[in-house]
């Protein structure tokens, strides 16, 4: 047997001074994570697919991307019914010649903030205890990182887009004092008060690493150039020469996407490397106009409680460690239980994940999206060959977990599918892709339809795994529901909610050769299984703080136990095709997957199946 960790070791408290936005960086407190997010079940909700609960406030030509060269909105665009075969192309995107991934890119189905309020009986009858939401701010495209201004709710998703345009004009932007709230900021300011009611915690959703072209700062550097009061705000290449008929102008985009142009780095101590921390800092201009931004949805009005509980901070390691040092600081003293996750993900495509370690040492976030866990776990219990057996499984479990500091290992969000991947079916309908290769447009054979019924068993032992281990477990939107779909962007379809009726979707989508069409819609059936798994583990707090000591692993058997001073669980899981079995202390067990009473000793564990027992 191999003992984990015991929760009560505690991390050293360590005065530092605070980093004040502007100045040069120095380490903050080392704090511990708030207590809360060790306990919550996550659901990561992208509005714009999630659900329409507002005609009225639909997306229009001028809200949505601008017209490119490569492809001009047509007049005639409109909404697509969110019923549609999402494979089908619309009217408008048929006429424009383009392929469908291309027009994708410009659909829209509606979905608002309305929707989100409309669900959250949905959401807590599931047993979601916190929300987190893609980004919400002002912006033209699909997954809003291309900001047009941050502190504001895209217009879209509140109840008068036109009202909210013309507010926002009366506005000056840099200046906090002047700010007002929208229709679309009060209303989401509502959802959050809501969701607090139901017991539910929520976070936003950023990029503190760049904005959109159509954000307000760039606008005016455009229009300015070198005379802007903003152009120290980016990473300028070179300013237009009046003197001269071309255009000079050039600034540096995320990953030389030019949609995306970043905020300037400063004071940077080395080479900066993708997938690596490196020391710096933002520049002082835009630095202090998030922490702006920061506090306004922390504390709106300077009342904490009507504020969300944190925020998910988008492509972590593109932003140096000092910033975040200072953003901690910041955010800490507005908000001490504030909860800070970072998305760190690829240390070298597409196959070494990142080191979080850094990034939870008690000075920058309280979690990352913890993909580290996910992916073993993944090599396991889909089938892959030759995959992972249980020992190595555990071996690489005890290494992610042991390189964090308690309670870092309890707070992390323990992720699987999110809007940037295969959704969790899928994902284990095509074992061993993941990434790379995961759609059919890069694999023909791809499965993008319903997957057999062994992977619906292998997902659900999985699920049972993602919800008895330290961490807290992340929903993405629509998982629930049994919604398939491949790597970005066919895992953001619009929500399969029970009570509507689709077209039947062509199973075939970009392949050339016959149509082959599919009925789909909600599974009732795994819905109710994941209302059970999140029921046992908000009614189990052993599953939130309890310390883990592996128990068994031999081939695709798994076996570990979760303890508290006050209670005690042990989970089996049997990954393999053939029936396993597994010594059990003589005594009498019930199931809480089953409600069946149990006996110890040889149990026999049935192939694909899991046991959550308790002691009689």
């Amino acid at each position: 047997m191999k003992r984990l960790y015991s929760p009560i070791l505690s991390l050293v408290a360590l005065l530092f001074l605070f980093g004040c936005a502007g100045s040069s960086s120095t380490k903050t407190n080392i704090t511990d994570p708030p207590k809360w997010a060790s306990e919550v079940v996550w659901y990561q909700i992208f509005v714009e697919r999630f659900s329409n609960g507002d005609t009225t406030n639909d997306p229009t030509p001028e809200t949505i991307s601008v017209s490119t060269s490569s492809f001009p909105v047509p007049p005639d665009w409109k909404i697509t019914p969110w019923s549609q075969d999402w494979y089908e192309q619309e009217a408008w995107a048929q006429k424009s010649g383009k392929p469908f991934r291309e027009t994708l890119q410009h659909r829209r189905y509606g979905g608002d903030l309305q929707g989100v309020l409309n669900k959250l009986d949905y959401l807590k009858d599931l047993g979601i205890t916190a929300i987190y939401f893609n980004p919400l701010n002002d912006a033209p495209s699909l997954h809003k990182y291309d900001a047009r201004n941050y502190h504001h709710i895209d217009v879209n998703f509140g109840p008068d887009p036109k009202g909210d345009i013309e507010l926002m004009k009366t506005e000056n932007p840099s200046d906090p004092s002047t700010w007002k709230w929208t229709s679309a900021d009060k209303l989401f300011l509502k959802v959050v008060e809501e969701a607090h009611k139901r017991g539910m915690k929520v976070i936003l959703d950023y990029s503190w690493n760049h904005t959109g072209v159509q954000f307000w700062a760039m606008q005016d550097i455009m229009k300015n150039g070198e005379k802007s009061a903003y152009k120290d705000w980016y990473e300028i290449v070179s300013f237009d020469d009046p003197k001269t008929l071309e255009n000079e102008f050039q600034y540096k985009g995320w990953l030389n996407v030019q949609s995306l142009p970043e905020l300037r780095k400063v004071d940077l101590k080395q080479e900066r490397v993708n997938g690596m921390p490196f020391e710096g800092n933002v520049a002082p201009g835009p630095k202090q106009h998030i922490f702006d931004v920061t506090k306004r949805w922390l504390a709106p009005d300077g009342d904490t409680a009507k504020g969300i509980n944190g925020y998910r901070l988008d492509v972590a390691d593109q932003i140096p460690m000092g910033f975040w040092r200072d953003y901690r600081s910041f955010v800490k003293s507005v908000k001490p239980d504030a909860y800070l996750v970072g998305e760190i993900w690829w240390e070298k495509w597409p196959n070494r994940l990142m080191n979080p370690v850094p990034y939870n040492s008690g000075d920058a976030f309280d979690a990352v999206m913890f993909y580290q866990i996910y992916r073993p776990a993944r090599d396991f219990f889909t089938g892959v060959n030759p995959g992972v057996s249980a020992t190595e499984l555990i071996d690489s479990l005890n290494f992610q977990w042991n390189r964090l500091s308690v309670p870092y290992r309890y707070g992390q969000m323990n992720v699987n599918a999110t809007h940037d991947s295969p959704r969790l079916l899928t994902c284990f309908a095509n074992p061993g892709k993941y990434k790379y290769h995961a759609n059919p447009a890069e694999d023909p054979n791809y499965i993008t339809g319903f997957p057999s019924e062994e992977t619906y068993k292998r997902v659900r032992l999985y699920l049972i795994h993602q919800f008895t281990i330290p961490g807290s477990p992340s929903i993405w939107n629509g998982d629930e529901l049994g919604m398939t779909g491949a790597d970005d962007p066919d895992c953001r379809k619009p929500i399969w909610w029970p009570e509507m009726k689709f077209n039947d979707e062509n199973r075939r989508n970009i392949q050339t050769g016959p149509k082959e069409y599919e009925r789909i819609g909600a599974n009732l059936d795994h819905l109710a299984f994941y209302k059970s798994i999140i029921s046992l583990r908000n009614h189990n707090k052993v599953l939130m703080d309890g310390e883990v000591e592996f128990l068994a692993s031999k081939g695709k058997l798994l076996a570990y136990e979760r303890k508290n001073n006050d209670d005690k669980l042990i989970v089996i899981l049997n990954a393999d095709t053939i029936d396993g079995e597994f010594a059990l202390e003589s005594g009498s067990y019930v199931d809480l997957l089953s409600g069946k009473e149990v006996s110890g000793g040889k149990l026999v564990v049935p192939s694909l199946t899991g046991f959550v027992l308790r002691h009689k």
